[in-house]
């Protein structure tokens, strides 16, 4: 725990110094008078928006944990344990939401390999989410399309490596075939594999994809009620294109959280294909990032701390810990 908050720590020192960039480049002037005329009621409809789609979300890993046939987690902790995951959202592409498999299997013993999967289908179904965003913001938008394709190409080559079977297969044989560690990560190797076959097959992606659509969808238009907020409205397609584009080369990008990444693309946007003066456009780009990104991590370490109270064994290496299911 204590190298996670490190880790933390480190990051916020990462979006301090990238905001304090912003802000010394726009004028802190500035931003302070868009501030001071700004609706803040505005802020609190967008910190709901986003926490409409960490409810979604949650939605999708009780959808992948039934298909997984892990029905024994009651939904309070369910919930907890999925939030819990929010701690290493700054990571990168939020592989360190993975997290979330360790607490589940310390409190309630399902095996990691089983779940972490989830993981990696949570990124799909955001992925094919955030491209149907794009595509709809791009529609007599000149680039945006360009977004899209690359977006398309990644979600094609990912869930080529899922179905096809043939280099997981091989891989799995050679460890097999070898003595020590290697040949004992072999089951677990393959139960994850069976796992993401179940979870990223066609007829799973569906209803995920669909939440992934509204839940990333509500966070674009909460960018657009924050620039409604500063007096200098947006078309709501136009703002969901500019935070679709901007979280997706947060997630390509191997940066923690997407900082600077996200941030550069979405104050950019704003100001050259927008319209929007530099000073409200950086004030917004700050808002939706605390309103999404650091709102998330609050939300972890909280549902972090309750975990911890109900079950004091959490993350402290107890041989109390629940027998796998």
């Amino acid at each position: 725990m204590q190298r996670h908050l490190r880790r933390f720590l480190l990051a916020l020192l990462v979006g301090v110094a990238v905001y304090g960039a912003f802000v010394a480049y726009t004028g802190h002037r500035a931003i302070g008078g868009s501030l001071a005329s700004f609706r803040w009621s505005a802020f609190a409809a967008a910190l709901g928006l986003a926490t409409l789609n960490y409810v979604l979300r949650w939605l999708k890993w009780e959808y992948y944990l039934g298909r997984l046939e892990v029905r024994h987690v009651p939904k309070l902790d369910s919930a907890l344990v999925f939030l819990s995951g929010f701690v290493l959202t700054i990571t990168p592409g939020k592989v360190g939401e993975v997290f979330k498999s360790a607490v589940l299997a310390e409190t309630h013993g399902v095996p990691v390999a089983r779940t972490a999967p989830i993981v990696v289908a949570e990124r799909l179904t955001d992925v094919i989410g955030v491209i149907a965003l794009i595509v709809v913001g791009s529609v007599g938008f000149q680039g945006g399309l360009g977004w899209a394709a690359a977006g398309t190409a990644c979600v094609v080559a990912g869930m080529t490596v899922i179905v096809w079977r043939a280099p997981g297969e091989w891989l799995i044989a050679r460890l097999e075939r070898r003595s020590g560690r290697a040949a004992a990560l072999a089951p677990r190797l393959r139960e994850a594999f069976d796992s993401m076959r179940i979870l990223a097959s066609p007829a799973a992606l569906l209803y995920p994809t669909l939440l992934s659509v509204l839940g990333w969808g509500g966070e674009g238009l909460a960018l657009a009620l924050l620039l409604e907020g500063f007096g200098t409205p947006s078309p709501i397609p136009l703002a969901m294109f500019f935070y679709a584009t901007a979280t997706l080369a947060g997630a390509i990008v191997p940066v923690p959280g997407g900082l600077g990444v996200a941030e550069a693309m979405i104050q950019e946007q704003l100001v050259r294909l927008g319209g929007v003066p530099a000073a409200p456009a950086t004030a917004a780009m700050i808002l939706i990032r605390f309103a999404t990104l650091w709102w998330a991590v609050i939300v972890g370490f909280a549902a972090l701390g309750v975990l911890r109270v109900r079950f004091p064994h959490l993350l402290r290496g107890s041989p109390e810990a629940p027998t796998p299911a």
